[in-house]
């Protein structure tokens, strides 16, 4: 079954430079951290260097959540909640055309080249929505 973002929040999460993704620790804590990620067919695409916590998380626990608002009030909120693989077989960063168009000013401001932002976040992340809530 196919988890459908509601289409106001769908365009404006495509523009949106990040949401916030919460992964839980091992020891039960959530842990959100902002990240930058694209829709991409039903889901979402998120890159990571492989030993970061998030990943860790991930592999003990699966399910995660994204949350995201741009109202100053967060009475306009969308939290996508859903399972996180790690694929070892998605394209690296800079063979994915609408994550480098969306980000190539990010990477600059990182001090970074494309090909170095592939280099250091080498590990995607796959969330497929279980669960969509939001105003």
């Amino acid at each position: 079954m196919t988890i459908e973002i509601p289409q106001k929040f769908a365009e404006r999460l495509d523009k949106a430079q990040y949401v916030w993704f919460t992964t839980v620790r091992a020891d039960g804590m959530p842990q959100p951290t902002p990240v930058w990620f694209i829709r991409e067919q039903d889901g979402f695409v998120v890159y990571s260097m492989p030993d970061a916590q998030k990943v860790k998380n991930i592999r003990q626990n699966p399910k995660v959540a994204l949350s995201f608002t741009e109202s100053p009030d967060a009475e306009d909120y969308l939290v996508v909640m859903g399972e996180a693989t790690l694929d070892p077989k998605a394209p690296a960063p800079a063979t994915t055309s609408p994550y480098m168009v969306k980000y190539a000013q990010g990477i600059k401001d990182l001090g970074m080249t494309d090909e170095g932002f592939t280099t250091a976040f080498t590990t995607a992340i796959r969330v497929t929505p279980t669960r969509v809530r939001g105003e």
